[in-house]
C-alpha cells in the first residue's frame, strides 16, 4: 500500500464530523478506489493520533474494531449490540457530503 494511499484515507477520515460515521467501503469510494475496503482497514491499522479512525465501520453500521463502542457512545451514537442504531441517518458519505 503506498503513501498517497493511506494520506488520502487519512485525510478523508479527519473530515468526518463527530457523532457521523462512514464505512470502509465509502473511503475507497472517495478516493477513487473502490472495493479496495480491506487496505482501508489496514492504513487505519497504523493511522496517526489525530485520525478518528472509531468513525470508520463496516457495511450496514457494524462495528469492526469492537473497543471503540466507547468512543463513539461518547459522541452520542446508540448501539444494539455492534450494530450502530440509526445508522443510516448517521451515515456520512464523502462524495456527497463533501
Amino acid at each position: 500500500m503506498d503513501e498517497l494511499f493511506k494520506n488520502q484515507v487519512y485525510e478523508i477520515t479527519r473530515l468526518i464530523p463527530k457523532g457521523r460515521v462512514t464505512t470502509y467501503g465509502s473511503i475507497t469510494k472517495a478516493v477513487g478506489y473502490p472495493n479496495h475496503s480491506r487496505h482501508v482497514g489496514r492504513a487505519m491499522g497504523g493511522c496517526p493520533a489525530d485520525v478518528p479512525a472509531h468513525r470508520v465501520v463496516g457495511s450496514c453500521g457494524i462495528l469492526s474494531v469492537p473497543e471503540f463502542k466507547i468512543k463513539l457512545e461518547k459522541e452520542g451514537l446508540e448501539f444494539n449490540n455492534q450494530r450502530i442504531k440509526d445508522f443510516k441517518n448517521l451515515f456520512w458519505d464523502a462524495l456527497v457530503e463533501l
